[in-house]
C-alpha cells in the first residue's frame, strides 16, 4: 500500500508521528493479514508539489508496487492523486477537509466541516458568547471551500464574520494579517493553516497578546503543533476532531500503549493527523475482507457500511465517507483537555 504523507514543507512537521503511526497500523492489521498477505507500504513523501507526488504515485502502480493508496496529505494533493488512482486502486484519504468528495474509489475517514467546525462554533457561542470570527487560512483548496461553508454556518447560527485573510502556504511572517484582526471587531479567529503555518501564528497572535482577548479555534490544530508553539502562546486556544491523544476511551488507550510499546516513550508526539494514517490503513483492510479482494469495483460495490472500533471509537462508511463522533477540545499547555463531544 502507498502510504502518501508529508515528509517536507509546512505539514512536514507532522510526517515523523505519521510514519510512526502507520508502522503500528501495520502491526495490527498484520496478526490477521489481508486477504491471506501481509501489509506493506511504500512511503510516498506527500509534502512534495502536487503534481511530483501524483508522478510518483503513479509510477508505482504502472510497476504494480501497489494494491492501493492511502495517508494523510492535504487537498491540493488529493486533487492531483485522485485521477490517478481513478479506475485503478482504492484510495481512502484521512485528512481532515472541505467535504464534498464523490469519486468512485476515493473514500475520505477526515473530518468535514458540517461535523466539525458548525458543532464547534454553536458550543463557542452558547458557553463562552462568541459570536464574531475572523477567518485566516493557507490559500487553497481546503481553507477557501471550509470558509465558504463557515458563512453558511454563521449566518444559520446567527454569528457575524469580521474578516478574511488568505496566507500563501510556508507563510512564516504575519504582521499585517494580525494588523486586521486586530483592527476587527472580532471575538475569535478561525484558523485554517497546516503544520508549521499555524505554529507561527499562534507565537505571532500571543506575541502581539491577542490570546488574551480572543479565542481561537482550528480544525486542524494537534499536539505537534502544539508543542512547537509553546505553551505561552496556546492561550484560549480550541481544536475540534475526532481523535486527540487525551481521549481516555479504551480504544484510544490501548492504541497508546500499543503505539508507546512499539516506538517507545519519546516517539513523535500522537495526534490526530497521525492516527488517522492508522484509520485508513484498518479501512483498507476492512474494505478488501468485506469485499473479497481489492479489485476496485468489488471493493466500491460493497463498500457503504464497513466499520470497526478503533482510536476513534466506531466508525463506519456511510456512503464513501466515514461517519465517526467529534470532539472538541481546549488547549492545555501541550495537550488538549476534550470539553464536549457532538
Amino acid at each position: 500500500m502507498a502510504l502518501v504523507v508529508p515528509l517536507q514543507g509546512p505539514a512536514g512537521i507532522l510526517g515523523p508521528s505519521c510514519e510512526a503511526v502507520a508502522a503500528t497500523a501495520v502491526r495490527a492489521v498484520n496478526e490477521d493479514g489481508v486477504l491471506g498477505r501481509a501489509v506493506r507500504l511504500e512511503v510516498v513523501d506527500g509534502g512534495a508539489p502536487p503534481a511530483q507526488v501524483a508522478a510518483e504515485v503513479g509510477r508505482l502502480l504502472a510497476a504494480g508496487r501497489v494494491d492501493a493508496v492511502t495517508g494523510w496529505h492535504i487537498s491540493a494533493v488529493r486533487e492531483a492523486l485522485a485521477p490517478v488512482t481513478a479506475g485503478r486502486v482504492p484510495y481512502v484519504y484521512t485528512s481532515t477537509y472541505e467535504g464534498g468528495e464523490g469519486r468512485p474509489g476515493v473514500f475520505c475517514t477526515g473530518e468535514t466541516p458540517a461535523g466539525q467546525v458548525a458543532p464547534a462554533l454553536r458550543w463557542l457561542r452558547d458557553e463562552l458568547d462568541v459570536r464574531r470570527w475572523f477567518v485566516v487560512g493557507d490559500d487553497y483548496v481546503w481553507p477557501r471551500r471550509s470558509a465558504s461553508r463557515t458563512v453558511e454556518y454563521a449566518r444559520e447560527l446567527g454569528l457575524e464574520l469580521s474578516g478574511v485573510a488568505y496566507v500563501p502556504l510556508g507563510t512564516t511572517e504575519y504582521s499585517a494579517v494580525l494588523r486586521s484582526v486586530e483592527a476587527s471587531d472580532a471575538q475569535g479567529v478561525l484558523l485554517f493553516l497546516v503544520g508549521q503555518d499555524a505554529v507561527h501564528f499562534n507565537r505571532a497572535f500571543a506575541a502581539r497578546g491577542l490570546d488574551a482577548r480572543m479565542v481561537r479555534l482550528s480544525s486542524l490544530m494537534e499536539e505537534s503543533v502544539l508543542l512547537a508553539s509553546g505553551a505561552a502562546a496556546t492561550r484560549n486556544l480550541y481544536s475540534s476532531a475526532a481523535y486527540f491523544r487525551s481521549l481516555a476511551t479504551p480504544d484510544a488507550l490501548a492504541f497508546g500503549r500499543e503505539y508507546v510499546a512499539q516506538h517507545g516513550p519519546h516517539a513523535p508526539p500522537l495526534n490526530n493527523a497521525a492516527e488517522s494514517c492508522y484509520e485508513g490503513l484498518v479501512m483498507l483492510a476492512g474494505l478488501a475482507r468485506r469485499a473479497g479482494s481489492l479489485r476496485l469495483g468489488d471493493v466500491v460495490a460493497s463498500a457503504d457500511g464497513t466499520g470497526y472500533d478503533g482510536p476513534r471509537g466506531p466508525v463506519h462508511l456511510r456512503g464513501n465517507h466515514a461517519h465517526q463522533r467529534i470532539h472538541l477540545a481546549a488547549a492545555d499547555g501541550y495537550d488538549f483537555d476534550v470539553v464536549a463531544s457532538f
